[in-house]
């Protein structure tokens, strides 16, 4: 009777596990009730009503704002249970490839409407937010409150060094490529055969960053990915079913494209409405949009302390609009005919290698804590009101 017992348990466990298993409704009613910022997708339809029968630029602007924070959550949540599956590897990157995927599509938009420094300064505000995010949206912070929120309950939290070094090498790639257009402008002036050569500059350059990007690639994907992953937690199982994530993500990295054309129609109105500059609406307001993905899933893995998805999603998504988004960008001025270049202006340039500086020494050790992540926010308050100032 004994045996009998002993080896009915299987059984037993395996009946309870097929119960348990996830379906297309429970994926459903877990992928709709797992944040009170769902009740905010409420404005999803009421965005996209107001966005088509011609609303001020003020109230598309700001509804389609409002109902990119859900989907952004939603996102998050797909990206953690298809992470669950496949591993934080590929979760981050998935989470930042479809993140940045909004941003490629609003820099493509902006770029066919003419309005190249609305493009340039949203590709630099977009890494800039990866790193030192501050703003009165708490909920779409990146590392600032990652370290901050994060380290609030632990006295540290511990990544992979060689996994952040490897990235923030990466990143002061990216800072070198924007340097070097930016230091042949001063010795060559100006003139046609000086926009001409920082043109060819920009394209041959763009072309060297996708390759790197795709070495890279290869380097997390397949030749060194045990450092990026987290360990695995045999507790936490998903919740949702392989099919329902990638759909769920799939469709809702859809519904964010749609709000962000809307959104990216309305800038010059609210750049008029609002008297501000459009570098200002690059640097801080697109990339709030762009990277509100990431921002929400980084926030909620340092929470769970997954610091290396979360270090992971961060890097990752700085990592692609420097080495991917920015050079595709570049590469399709030059298919459309229009002058994108990786010229900056030197006070953008100055400020995100400064930027870049105070990240590397920061993530050095491997750790990090709440003063860190206050430390980030505060140089990024700095960052901001540059911004807001700034006469350009």
């Amino acid at each position: 009777f004994k045996k009998m017992n002993h080896e009915s348990q299987p059984l037993l466990g395996n009946s309870r596990d097929v119960e348990s298993a996830p379906t297309f409704w429970s994926s459903a009613k877990v992928s709709f009730t797992n944040s009170y910022f769902n009740l905010l997708l409420i404005f999803v339809p009421i965005a996209l009503i107001f966005s088509i029968i011609g609303a001020s630029d003020t109230v598309v602007f700001s509804l389609n704002f409002i109902a990119i924070i859900p989907l952004a959550k939603m996102l998050g949540f797909a990206t953690e249970e298809l992470a669950l599956r496949t591993g934080s590897t590929i979760g981050s990157l998935l989470n930042a490839t479809f993140g940045n995927a909004v941003e490629l599509i609003l820099g493509v938009i902006a770029l066919k409407e003419g309005l190249i420094r609305v493009v340039q300064a949203s590709i630099l505000g977009s890494i800039l937010s990866n790193i030192l995010l501050v703003s009165s949206y708490s909920l779409l912070a990146v590392l600032g409150f990652c370290f901050l929120l994060g380290g609030l309950t632990r006295s540290e939290q511990e990544f992979s060094s060689i996994a952040a070094q490897t990235s923030s090498s990466l990143l002061s790639l990216t800072v070198l490529a924007l340097l070097v257009p930016a230091a042949f402008a001063t010795v060559a002036g100006e003139g046609e055969q000086a926009t001409q050569g920082i043109l060819a500059l920009s394209h041959g350059t763009s072309i060297v960053l996708l390759i790197v990007y795709v070495l890279y690639l290869v380097f997390q994907l397949k030749t060194h990915t045990q450092f990026f992953e987290d360990e695995v937690d045999e507790e936490e199982l998903p919740s949702t079913t392989l099919a329902f994530s990638t759909v769920l993500l799939i469709a809702v990295a859809g519904l964010v494209s749609m709000h962000a054309d809307y959104l990216v129609g309305a800038i010059e109105g609210v750049v008029d409405q609002w008297g501000i500059n459009q570098t200002f609406v690059g640097i801080i307001l697109l990339p709030l949009v762009g990277n509100a993905a990431e921002h929400v899933s980084s926030v909620t893995f340092a929470m769970k302390n997954k610091m290396n998805l979360c270090i992971g999603v961060a890097l990752s998504s700085s990592l692609q609009i420097g080495l991917l988004v920015t050079p595709v960008l570049v590469i399709a001025g030059w298919i459309i005919g229009q002058p994108m270049t990786l010229f900056f202006e030197d006070f953008e340039t100055v400020i995100l290698f400064a930027s870049v500086l105070i990240v590397n020494y920061l993530i050095q050790d491997a750790r990090s804590n709440w003063l860190e992540g206050a430390l980030l926010l505060a140089a990024y308050a700095i960052v901001a009101l540059a911004f807001w100032f700034h006469p350009g």
